[in-house]
């Protein structure tokens, strides 16, 4: 018969759609439409879950941004900004935790001169009789004067820098601390004062480490600038001998700086609640 007789007749061959209407074939493509539909909705789970990362990074980079823009939006340069007397607006961006120290600036140099006369200052003056000699005086003035120098200077050459914002606290508190000591020597002004004073500028001093290592940025209050003034001289004043006014200026000047220095710790507990409050709503976002 030959290959010819394996081949059946036409019509005994299965029609092209007999296993598609079978109930195994049915069984087949319900379980296939049940697997595309299945992999519809992962798809749209997915996508959903997507675009909700990317509106939370949207905006979080919009408020990134609009931060950034705030902090480095170029202030325009008045007499009374070059000055210090206006202190509106952002800090530099040069100033800020983070940026480089950049030591080596014109405003620098002559904080860090400041810095390096307090000690010298301090010999003169425990060296001397009374501790009212010309020469430790002047000197003290001079220190306490070029206060502003160094802040002018950054002002009107633009060399703001992380380094100045933490050397010029740093010279202030140490001539105070010198004059305080010289004063308390030769008890030339109220010991009860100076000790108030003194217990007030460590207690400053640890204030801004724990807000450094929080990294919470405290702005100096006005308080704190003019408290500067009568501290200063009614140190000065005690040093060339003139002895009521300096005691009134100090005890003003330490009521004042006890005033600020609660204003610091009210403004540094605020910002700390904020900082943890924004950081917990990152990490449940």
């Amino acid at each position: 018969m030959g290959a010819r007789a394996l081949i059946p007749p036409s019509g005994d061959r299965p029609a092209a759609g007999d296993d598609d209407r079978s109930p195994e074939g049915r069984r087949l493509r319900e379980r296939a439409e049940r697997a595309r539909e299945r992999t519809r909705e992962r798809t749209d789970q997915v996508r959903e879950r997507t675009e909700q990362v990317r509106g939370r990074t949207r905006e979080r980079t919009e408020h990134v941004r609009d931060r950034t823009r705030e902090l480095t939006e170029p202030a325009r340069m008045t007499v009374r900004r070059l000055f210090g007397i206006d202190r509106s607006g952002p800090p530099p961006p040069e100033t800020l935790q983070g940026q480089p120290l950049r030591p080596w600036t014109i405003p620098n140099v002559v904080g860090m001169l400041r810095l390096a006369c307090v000690p010298l200052f301090l010999v003169l003056a425990l060296s001397s009789d009374d501790g009212t000699r010309a020469v430790p005086a002047i000197l003290f003035f001079l220190i306490a004067a070029t206060d502003y120098l160094d802040g002018f200077l950054a002002r009107l050459t633009g060399q703001y820098s992380r380094f100045g914002t933490l050397l010029d606290p740093i010279t202030d508190r140490s001539l105070v601390l010198a004059g305080g000591i010289v004063c308390w020597h030769f008890d030339l002004l109220p010991r009860e004062a100076l000790a108030l004073l003194v217990a007030r500028e460590l207690y400053t001093v640890a204030g801004a480490r724990k807000a450094l290592r929080e990294g919470v940025r405290l702005q100096v209050n006005w308080w704190g600038r003019l408290a500067v003034w009568p501290l200063m001289g009614g140190l000065f004043a005690a040093l060339v001998g003139i002895g009521t006014p300096a005691r009134i200026a100090v005890i003003v000047g330490v009521a004042m700086a006890i005033v600020a220095s609660a204003k610091y710790t009210r403004d540094g507990r605020r910002a700390l609640r904020e900082r943890r409050a924004a950081n917990a709503a990152v990490l449940d976002g």
